[in-house]
């Protein structure tokens, strides 16, 4: 599979709900609205550490999202660039409701960038068939990194393969982004991984 051709077919198909939000720099937000431990510059090397990371193990780097424990990877190349993955997430419009999300990924460092394909079903670990949860349409993931080594953006993208564009789930995509704060994964990344002490200030 050519993952990033398949992400870019999807994504040009006009009857599918696309989202991306803006940017985010991820310093600027870190001077603004954090308090640290230590002084700190996240540099780009750092961001893109997190989304290898988080691609392995969205279990500890998105665990509001990931049930606890239920991440596996398997049938990965010799490089590491590719593999399969399955976990339990939450569905993005019932928050309370989990399923079973199969993926393909791809990592690309030369361009810092992750690409992940969602699947109806794949071969498990064990050659078993494994089938995603049907109680919402498949979706690709996109996940890059961009700017300067010291003025990293985070950026993201997603399309959910629906058969006309669906503006409920385009809505709830838009209230679960952020709301001002750095996305949870660079806030555990910095406190799990640079073991550096982070706080919100509205909440110090």
């Amino acid at each position: 599979m050519k993952h990033e051709d398949e992400f870019a077919r999807a994504w040009a198909d006009p009857r599918h709900t696309r989202f991306e939000p803006p940017p985010i720099d991820v310093n600027r937000l870190l001077a603004e609205r954090y308090r640290t431990g230590e002084p700190l510059t996240f540099t780009r090397a750092m961001l893109w550490d997190l989304e290898v990371r988080k691609a392995w193990r969205p279990d500890i780097y998105i665990p509001y999202v990931v049930r606890e424990g239920s991440a596996v990877t398997w049938n990965a190349t010799d490089d590491l660039i590719t593999f399969d993955r399955s976990s339990e997430q939450r569905r993005w419009m019932e928050q309370d409701d989990f399923g079973l999300v199969l993926e393909r990924v791809h990592l690309n460092p030369a361009e810092q960038r992750v690409t992940f394909i969602g699947a109806a079903e794949l071969p498990g670990p064990d050659g078993t068939t494994l089938r995603a949860g049907t109680r919402q349409p498949l979706f690709h993931i996109e996940h890059a990194v961009g700017g300067d080594e010291q003025e990293p953006l985070n950026l993201w993208r997603i399309v959910h393969l629906t058969e006309e564009p669906d503006e409920r789930l385009g809505q709830a995509l838009s209230r679960r982004t952020y709301e001002g704060w750095l996305p949870g994964f660079i806030e555990i990344y910095i406190r799990s991984a640079l073991n550096i002490e982070l706080t919100r200030l509205d909440t110090a």
